[in-house]
């Protein structure tokens, strides 16, 4: 069943979302990043994409990726990422996320060992990203985009469909892996990964409260001069500014989800000055809060992320 990923997650930034079901473990999803961001969280399952319109700034782990039309992305189990628009207009994206034993079945089956171990084993292999130009990259668009319409569109059998496309999937990108350079493990870049996911369960948490950079630093045992350079090397962003776009992000989902007073909302969502919450609201989102809400409740496509 196809639908736009709308991405929640728990105080570690593991995302909360069920990717299909038990029996058929995979989610179909398509993004407009100019209506909401993809926020930062990881799954436990792969994930492979598609840029099908626009361009868009992928982050995966501690790399971003400025990402155009056309060009693949694949995704590891437990790897922190995040999307934004890479630019002016519409940015849309196609992504499939999958558990590994949709594909490779038991742990002890030779499609498990032979072709999901090697790409999941591989704590250097976080991601790997194929532009237009490259020469595997038709054939790995072409088996996403074959596996995300069969289940986006359900044709009879499509469970079958679905599946020996991820499986050709799969097996292109073991080729892949293969003729790539072998790649020495970051391990400064995993470490960073690991104080991120503390650092962002922190403020997910306890936005609320009057959150300092010190307190966010405490929670991954950092110096703050170190929890700033990790923000910056990882996130792109300043933990301030990080804290300030997920309150304004639940103040959005607030104005368009409830009648609360702008004053509580913005109260709740840790702005302890409505002026200043208003200016910054508008100055994010072009809309004051009152004409937010408005325009939320006059169409979905203007609701928050």
């Amino acid at each position: 069943m196809l639908s736009a990923c709308a991405t929640t997650v728990d105080r570690d930034h593991r995302e909360l979302l069920r990717h299909g079901t038990a029996a058929f473990p995979v989610g179909c999803y398509h993004d407009d990043l100019h209506q909401a961001d993809v926020i930062w969280h990881w799954h436990e399952e792969l994930e492979a994409g598609l840029v099908t319109q626009g361009s868009a700034l992928v982050t995966i782990g501690s790399r971003t990726e400025h990402l155009r039309t056309g060009d693949a992305f694949f995704i590891n189990t437990g790897v922190l990422h995040a999307a934004r628009p890479g630019q002016a207009g519409p940015c849309r994206l196609h992504s499939l996320v999958f558990h590994p034993r949709l594909v490779g079945g038991s742990p002890e089956s030779v499609f498990y060992q032979d072709y999901l171990l090697p790409l999941t084993a591989r704590p250097e292999q976080q991601n790997l990203v194929l532009r237009t130009e490259a020469p595997g990259c038709g054939p790995v668009a072409a088996a996403i985009e074959a596996a995300w319409r069969a289940c986006a569109q359900e044709p009879p059998h499509f469970v079958f469909a679905v599946r020996a496309a991820l499986s050709d999937l799969v097996a292109l990108l073991h080729d892949d892996l293969a003729r790539a350079p072998a790649a020495g493990i970051d391990r400064r870049a995993l470490r960073d990964a690991e104080r991120i996911k503390a650092m962002l369960g922190c403020v997910h948490s306890r936005y609320a409260e009057p959150l300092t950079v010190a307190d966010i630093a405490r929670s991954a045992a950092l110096s703050p001069s170190e929890c700033l350079r990790c923000f910056r090397r990882t996130v792109g962003r300043t933990p301030t500014r990080y804290l300030r776009d997920v309150r304004l992000r639940q103040a959005a989902a607030l104005l368009a989800g409830t009648g609360m007073p702008v004053a509580e909302v913005a109260a709740r969502c840790g702005f302890d000055d409505v002026s200043y919450f208003t200016r910054t609201f508008r100055a994010q989102r072009q809309l004051t809060p009152t004409a937010f809400r408005q325009a939320s409740r006059a169409g979905p496509e203007e609701t928050a992320p």
